[in-house]
């Protein structure tokens, strides 16, 4: 089975670097679809995350010093937006807007609770397009990157939408202006105010997420079917309780560095293979770490594959 990715890529639709479609572990739809609100004129949005070459993660593998010298740029992330693939839907075509991340970047995001990234994790099964054992790993241990700093991150980010709400008046995309135009004000941004602070309660309250919880919630807000005074309303009465679930919340109030670091490792050694030529640890038994991370490994693989 391919990703999307080699798809496109194998078409020349994407110019991605020539390794990274090989390398892609875990792929989704995200947007709108993932949230349950699209229509049949929403974009495409893909997310993915790849593994780049072993020396790439591990620079010291090909000679270099961490400071010194000139350092060359890793691989983050490669975007393209408004790929155009005309075979799509059955000839119909479709557009994508296609984003894949290096998984160390991914991690780092993920740690930190940036939205995007955490849904990424919590789209449904449905929406998963692509995952190999690697990205079925990291999708089952998900869970570990919630922490109560979401409720910062998330609250900023519905903040941020909100404050677009009425700025948009003179947007040089058409559907944008689009919306102001008919309703007073951008209710894609209303839309997305409501997702996120209903995201974050779900963060605090449950240690889960359910991305399409507040779907007719959301709909009717796209809709116009609320005034953008009832958005805002919503929104600070939303935010006064969140500051008391905040408080109550039994979640960790900061993310478990070394356990995530540990998924981290099992990830690229599933990947890579052992480890033991990339990896020096300090204060503990490298070689009963690494053989519980190869024990670990093989437990996976048999599941996967029995």
């Amino acid at each position: 089975m391919s990703s999307y990715i080699q798809k496109l890529s194998h078409g020349g639709l994407i110019h991605p670097p020539k390794w990274l479609a090989p390398n892609v572990i875990y792929e989704c739809i995200m947007g709108s679809v993932a949230y349950g609100v699209s229509s049949d004129t929403s974009d495409f949005d893909l997310y993915a995350i790849c593994i780049p070459l072993k020396h790439d993660v591990f620079p010291h593998l090909k000679g270099e010093i961490n400071g010194f010298g000139r350092q060359k740029q890793g691989f983050e992330q490669f975007q393209q937006h408004h790929v155009y693939d005309k075979d799509a839907l059955g000839g119909s075509g479709r557009n994508y807007d296609v984003t894949c991340y290096n998984i160390v970047k991914y991690f780092t995001l993920a740690m930190e609770n940036n939205p995007n990234i955490v849904d990424s994790l919590y789209v449904k099964n449905t929406c998963v397009l692509y995952s190999t054992l690697v990205g079925q790993h990291l999708r089952e241990n998900r869970s570990l990157f919630l922490h109560k700093g979401a409720y910062h991150k998330f609250k900023g980010y519905a903040y941020s939408q909100l404050s677009k709400l009425s700025t948009n008046k003179n947007s040089s995309s058409s559907k944008r202006k689009e919306l102001y135009e008919q309703h007073g004000y951008d209710t894609k941004f209303a839309y997305h105010v409501i997702r996120l602070i209903d995201e974050c309660e779900q963060i605090l309250t449950l240690g889960d997420i359910d991305l399409e919880r507040s779907r007719e919630m959301m709909k009717s807000v796209r809709r116009g079917e609320w005034t953008e005074e009832k958005v805002r309303k919503h929104f600070e009465d939303k935010e006064k309780s969140l500051e008391q679930l905040y408080r109550e919340s039994s979640l960790q109030h900061s993310p478990d560095e070394s356990k995530i670091k540990s998924l981290l490792l099992e990830c690229l050694e599933m990947h890579y293979g052992s480890l033991s030529d990339c990896v020096k640890l300090t204060n503990v038994d490298i070689n009963s770490v690494l053989d519980e991370i190869e024990s670990n490994v093989a437990k996976l693989r048999r599941n996967f594959n029995g």
